[in-house]
């Protein structure tokens, strides 16, 4: 929540940069995923505030739109970028929600980060629909 960051160690390095991070998004795909590979993780347990299905999260552009429920718009600002604390949670699971590509870049798969436009009630069950921004698309980045 607010216009300014909130998260300790972004506070420590400048508490007046804009806060991009008001909502946590995580593809219960990731969840299947972790589960598949011997981890006990839930939905909720990754500190995100919504769970989706069928939506490719990290392929989403930034600034695309989801529209949520009735009234709820958010804006996807980037990445999520998982930090060591995860792994408090359960060992090994940093690692888990970290991956590289062929050309050995990081590849951030714990879910997305938006900002709120437009607030409301959000339930289990919700419509979620996507309105991507104009072109050029820019690729989501850590946030």
């Amino acid at each position: 929540m607010g216009k300014t960051v909130k998260h300790r160690s972004r506070v420590a390095q400048n508490p007046n940069q804009p806060n991009l991070r008001q909502v946590h998004f995580i593809h219960s795909e990731l969840l299947d995923e972790l589960r598949n590979v011997g981890f006990n993780v839930e939905t909720g347990q990754m500190g995100e505030n919504i769970t989706t299905r069928g939506i490719n999260l990290l392929g989403l552009p930034t600034g695309t739109k989801l529209y949520i429920g009735v009234l709820a718009v958010v804006e996807i600002t980037g990445l999520r970028n998982p930090c060591a604390q995860i792994d408090n949670f359960q060992s090994g699971l940093l690692s888990a929600v970290l991956d590289h590509d062929e050309k050995g870049n990081l590849i951030r798969k714990a879910g997305v980060m938006a900002i709120v436009l437009t607030g409301g009630e959000v339930r289990v069950g919700d419509p979620v629909r996507v309105d991507l921004p104009p072109e050029p698309f820019r690729p989501l980045e850590r946030v």
